[in-house]
């Protein structure tokens, strides 16, 4: 799956790279590398992807894969509301 995901995410498609970021957060079907899967998830936040800006959020509140930030969490936390 990662594979067709990262052909899909490689042309813009924000499902895809929000899937891709998911697979690179989990270590589904690729080494575990958050910092990979903060880059696939902020490019579908970008395209409105909620869950990909709900990821982001999660990634900033804990530090994980990104300097940890509250303000930037709590911003991407009301988008994906």
């Amino acid at each position: 799956a990662v594979r067709w995901y990262r052909l899909a995410a490689d042309q813009s498609n924000a499902d895809a790279q929000s899937n891709l970021g998911t697979c690179y957060s989990n270590g589904t079907g690729v080494d575990q590398d958050y910092a990979e899967a903060v880059r696939w998830d902020r490019l579908a936040a970008d395209q409105g992807i909620s869950i990909a800006q709900f990821n982001l959020g999660t990634c900033y509140q804990t530090g994980t894969g990104v300097d940890q930030d509250y303000v930037e969490a709590a911003r991407m936390y009301r988008l994906a509301a």
